[in-house]
This record gives structure tokens, sequence and C-alpha cells, in this order.
């Protein structure tokens, strides 16, 4: 697939999308937004991706932030469909059946802090800075992060950072638990590609079913205890299933088929 603001490789079922915006420090506009809806169409609907990796160009950014300019050009009346656009793509990311990791490889401010945590797992270059400064711009975030943010660190931490608009280090989003791991830059894409290699040992439909299970806690009015119960029972009918069980009783590793 070609887009103009998306670099896409898949190499060994791992499709790494890199936003390509270096000089603007891979700000996300309008046309970023609906690339990345593409792309994932493309992960959904591709059996040869297995994982993803989402990661920016160059060394600086993972994400910046929004475009500036499109926000400032915003009224109270387009300001609804444009953060509820944004808000379904992340939530695509969000509730993929297939893992996909951040590689934050520099700022990840505003939606870039939000893109981030809208994926699974998190893996910061120790450069990495995180932050939601929206409000020194009038505004909030939009993009999920007024959500997403006190469920990963604490409703008491995320309400400073929203409201102060502070910037953190990478050493100290990890213990917030904002990131996974905080390793070094040159080791930030090994670090990523030795958590798929895990991941991609295990049952796929079992990996699709505890996302489904765990995000059940961002929906309102839904009983998460049930949609783990109804996610157990739809593993309990694939081949995966019966495979893994069976290994394990006769003491040998399991052959997946993601059936």
């Amino acid at each position: 697939m070609q887009f103009e603001n998306l670099l896409l490789s898949l190499h060994e079922g791992v499709l790494t999308i890199t936003i390509n915006r270096e000089k603007k420090l891979n700000a996300l506009n309008i046309q970023t937004i609906e690339e990345l809806s593409q792309a994932f169409d493309y992960v959904y609907d591709t059996a040869e991706v297995k994982a993803v990796i989402l990661t920016g160009a160059g060394e600086k950014a993972f994400v910046a932030g929004a475009d500036i300019a499109e926000i400032a050009a915003l009224t109270d009346i387009n300001a609804r469909k444009f953060v509820e656009n944004g808000q379904s793509v992340f939530a695509r990311i969000e509730n993929c059946p297939k893992v996909v990791v951040a590689a934050i490889n520099g700022f990840a401010l505003g939606g870039g802090c939000e893109l981030a945590m809208a994926c699974h797992l998190r893996v910061a270059a120790d450069n990495a800075r995180f932050g939601q400064p929206e409000v020194n711009l009038g505004v909030i975030p939009g993009y999920g992060g007024t959500q997403r943010l006190p469920i990963l660190i604490g409703k008491t931490k995320a309400m400073e950072l929203i409201l102060t608009g502070d910037i953190i280090q990478a050493p100290e989003a990890l213990a917030l638990g904002l990131v996974n791991y905080a390793v070094p830059a040159t080791e930030l894409l090994a670090k990523c590609h030795e958590i798929i290699a895990k991941i991609l040992t295990k049952a796929p439909p079992a990996i699709g079913n505890a996302i489904s299970a765990i995000n059940a806690v961002y929906h309102s009015g839904v009983n998460g205890y049930q949609s783990e119960a109804n996610a157990f029972a739809n593993c309990c009918k694939t081949l995966d299933f019966k495979e893994g069980t069976a290994a394990f009783m006769e003491k040998r590793k399991p052959v997946f088929q993601g059936k």
C-alpha cells in the first residue's frame, strides 16, 4: 500500500507502520489520521499480518502532537466531528485483535501520547518525552487522552498532567506505568520485536480474545466479567485450545494455527 504520510513494511508477519512527517515532527493531520485508518483496515483484513509496530520517522519524535494549523481553524460546529473521527481510528487500533506495540522514539505529546496509549503495549526510548499540553492551546485532549491516561496511571497524576500540561521524561513514564519499558534508543525496535516474538508463540485466538476482554473496562454499561466469560468460551471453541491443552498434557510445545 502507498501512502503520503505513512511507510509500511511487512517482515515475518510483523507490520511496521512509520508516521513519516519528520520535518513536522510527525504531527498528526487529518490526512495522516485517514491513512492510519486505511492502514488498520489492511491489518484487520490481511492474514499475513500477525502483529504491528507503530513508530515515527527520525530520532526526535514519535508524534509531537496534532497539526496546530488544523486545530486553530476549528469551530464549535466542526470540532466534535474532528475529534470523534480521531477517537474512532484510535479505538480501532486499541481493539485490534493483533497486538500493536508503540515504539516511542522521541516526543509523544498531545495526539502522539494519545496514539501511544491506544496501542496495546508501549516501549519508549530513553530520550522520549510524554505529555498532554493541550491546555496551553486553550483546548483539552480530544483523541481519548482524558479517558485512557487516568486508567493507565491513575486519576490523581493524570489530572495533574492534563491540567498543567507538564511534559515528563521516559523514566517517570515508566515509573507511572504509562510505558512497559524504557530502553536506549538503539535498542528500541529490538525490544519491540522481542516482545512480539514472545506473543506470537501464543494462540492467536487467545490473544485477540484477551485484548477484547481487557478493553471491556472502557465500555460504559458493559459487564467486564461477562465479557471475560464470553471471551473464555470463544477460546474453548478453537482448534488452538485443543492443541494447547493437548500439548500441555503431552509435555510438548504447542503448534498453534490461529484457528
